[in-house]
């Protein structure tokens, strides 16, 4: 399926209706002139070539004409790509947002609630910040509206979380996560402009996650289809001040005040290009966050939680997606026209809705047939915390999915959450001897069987007799169809189906809305 997250060349419009609900309406802002203010989701993107997903073998056919994105050219907020408000089952509209990664289509959706700031026009940040002007309080409270059903028998914090310990030398525990620091991806090594109005010799920073005892590197800096390290570095403060910070902590004020909180600080240093300013206050944050995990209020707090913000696990996802996939996403246009290896992808939104609508818990077991470079089987992992399989054929896309496993491994640790048990297998899942021994434990199978052939989803309909009653199938298209005998069909005989309709910019290879099946097996 990352970039399933930094903004994409594609508008959403309930996006930016939901934004100006929050705010009185301001005259037009006045035109920006420092690169540092374009968010690294405001980027166009390029289509990739090959559209939808399947791939298991047998011919499929592209549908790569179908793609029909539409450019953005002042998209409203970024989730580096951005954050998306996965909706709810009983939803039947969308507030996407356009993410920025190297993706073919629209990356994902976000909620009011996601943390991130607007532009604004005047010097101190003025009141277009719609969220900063929000009440703490209330914003507390959207962020854990947010949540995926409370699964109480869920544990998440991760057992490798920094509490204060001294590191040891030779003991793995307290060894640096082996994560793809965002200076990696985005330097002026790889030809990125200094951002904020810094010197080229002042660019470098180091920020603080809540679960590590070892920072991000990054460089401030901005380049087309890089990492926007400003407003990355933005967001993750928002989301610790939010999400980790106890609301009744005596701390909460000093990340959350209106007006000398260390969110409004960055964001007013971002908005005059106060590059200076936004080291001192990013140094002070690092030093208090530091202190509140040497306190244990981080770890503590983490044990009350069962869920996990859904704009929070978009954005996790994003940054293990910006800093594997999307530097080598021209891998995945080497594809064979005509065959199963098309790609294609169901982006967050969609997942969060199938995971909600299925009624997914950290006790069940989720598998995905043709996984692709591995986005949805991590976001079940993290989103609802259960086991999870996927597997996918296509060699490129078997390696970047590979490597998002293991910058997701590292990255779950940096920020203190344990995720679902994840195992992605490589080859036919027809033929993967894992695979369809994992398939009789499933509680939820997921197959993009838009361009699969009549021969492979008949392959399908014989492996879901072994799969155990009340089991959910998730798929593109039908596997029972009227024109056939009840009587001679396998499908007919052990699925009952229900058709629905997924909204708009829920799929990369069309912006379109359209139609899936959820079959329960008999």
């Amino acid at each position: 399926m990352s970039i399933f997250n930094q903004k994409s060349k594609f508008k959403v419009k309930t996006e930016v209706r939901t934004v100006r609900e929050a705010v009185q309406p301001k005259p037009s802002p006045k035109p920006k002139t420092s690169s540092s203010s374009l968010s690294s989701s405001d980027r166009l993107k390029p289509p990739v070539a090959g559209e939808i997903r399947g791939r298991a073998g047998g011919g499929g056919s592209s549908n790569s004409n179908r793609s029909t994105p539409r450019a953005s050219p002042n998209p409203a907020v970024s989730r580096i790509r951005s954050s998306s408000p996965y909706l709810s089952a009983n939803d039947s509209t969308t507030t996407t947002a356009t993410n920025g990664r190297k993706r073919r289509a629209i990356a994902s959706s976000r909620s009011p609630a996601s943390p991130s700031f607007m532009e604004s026009d005047d010097e101190d940040g003025g009141d277009e910040d719609w969220e900063a002007v929000m009440d703490a309080r209330k914003r507390r409270k959207m962020m854990e509206d947010q949540l995926v059903r409370v699964d109480p028998s869920r544990s998440l914090r991760h057992p490798r979380i920094w509490t204060g310990e001294e590191t040891v030398v030779g003991d793995k525990m307290s060894a640096p996560p082996a994560i793809i620091h965002a200076v990696d991806v985005a330097s002026l090594q790889l030809k990125c402009q200094p951002a904020l109005g810094l010197k080229a010799d002042n660019v470098a920073v180091r920020l603080q996650y809540p679960g590590g005892r070892y920072p991000e590197k990054y460089e401030l800096v901005w380049g087309k289809d890089k990492i926007d390290a400003v407003q990355d570095i933005i967001k993750v403060v928002n989301y610790v001040a939010t999400t980790y910070i106890p609301e009744k902590h005596k701390d909460a004020d000093f990340f959350l005040n209106q007006t000398s909180g260390i969110c409004r600080r960055l964001e007013k240093s971002k908005n005059n290009g106060d590059g200076v300013g936004f080291k001192n206050v990013l140094r002070e944050y690092n030093e208090r966050l530091r202190s509140l995990q040497k306190q244990g209020v981080i770890a503590k707090h983490l044990d009350t939680m069962h869920g996990i913000p859904k704009d929070l696990t978009a954005f996790i996802l994003d940054q293990v997606y910006d800093r594997t996939v999307a530097p080598n996403v021209e891998l995945l246009a080497k594809y064979k026209n005509g065959s199963d290896n098309v790609y294609g992808e169901l982006l967050h939104p969609f997942i969060s809705n199938i995971l909600e609508r299925t009624k997914m818990t950290s006790k069940k077991v989720f598998v995905d047939l043709g996984s692709g470079v591995g986005n949805v089987t991590l976001q079940a992992a993290l989103e609802i915390g259960c086991e999870s399989w996927g597997c996918e054929m296509m060699e490129n896309a078997c390696n970047l999915a590979e490597a998002q496993l293991k910058e997701f491994s590292a990255r779950c640790r940096l920020w203190g959450i344990l995720p679902g048990k994840v195992r992605l297998e490589r080859g036919d899942f027809r033929k993967n001897e894992k695979i369809l021994a994992a398939l009789k434990r499933a509680d939820v199978v997921l197959v993009n069987n838009q361009a699969f052939t009549s021969q492979l989803n008949a392959d399908l309909v014989s492996m879901f007799l072994d799969l155990k009653p009340g089991c959910k199938i998730i798929s593109l298209k039908t596997f029972v169809h009227d024109n056939k005998n009840a009587e001679n069909d396998v499908a007919t005989s052990i699925l009952d189906v229900e058709h629905l309709t997924y909204p708009e910019e829920y799929v990369s290879w069309t912006s379109a809305s359209g139609s899936y099946c959820i079959s329960t097996r008999r």
